[in-house]
């Protein structure tokens, strides 16, 4: 599995007792990778999704699928090794100038260092997306985190944001999940996003 920086060998050739050493080291160690997930990250993305409430929890094997087939345009986040954040997303096969964004988690640790923000970005600033012009994703009414998320990364991209039902509570859940809309962002010119 791919992991961030290894500070082991860099550890060994450092000289004793040098304090301006341990300083660079414990920054690097806290500081969050941003990286294309591989398929051995699935396991870790199915327990990280189950302990950030409420997101779906989906099988084993789709969070596989959405590490690896799915992993130029989804992002992981490690600190010291551990992973910290997951968002999935893919181009929509009929509107390749769409980015939809699958879901987005954040585990405990993770949490106040604008991290969400930071994995959309490093999507929306890969080779893949040069071409995207809009963002998609479905949030639920009530999911005050969610919104606050795109409708900030709306205003960076000094765009606009529209949202209207994709998935209805009765019609598309039988009652059993509350409804989905549809946000959308855009247009903004596809490319490195800061």
């Amino acid at each position: 599995m791919t992991k961030g920086i290894d500070l082991s060998a860099t550890s060994e050739s450092k000289e004793e007792g040098s304090t301006d050493d341990k300083v660079i080291s414990v920054q690097a160690a806290n500081e969050v990778v941003l990286r294309r997930p591989v398929s051995e990250d699935g396991a870790d993305v199915h327990q990280l999704i189950g302990s950030c409430p409420p997101l779906d929890e989906n099988s084993l094997y789709c969070n596989l699928l959405q590490a690896s087939h799915f992993s130029a345009t989804s992002v992981a986040a490690e600190l010291n090794g551990e992973l910290v954040g997951f968002i999935s997303g893919y181009l929509i096969p009929e509107r390749p100038n769409t980015l939809f964004v699958w879901q987005v988690a954040v585990a405990e640790q993770g949490r106040g260092m604008g991290l969400a923000g930071r994995m959309l970005r490093e999507i929306l600033a890969r080779d893949v997306c040069e071409g995207v012009t809009h963002l998609e994703t479905t949030i639920t009414p009530d999911n005050a985190a969610s919104w606050a998320l795109f409708r900030g990364l709306a205003r960076k991209l000094e765009t606009g944001c529209e949202d209207t039902v994709m998935f209805d509570r009765e019609r598309h859940f039988k009652g059993r999940h509350d409804s989905e809309k549809l946000v959308r962002i855009g247009p903004f010119t596809g490319g490195p996003v800061t």
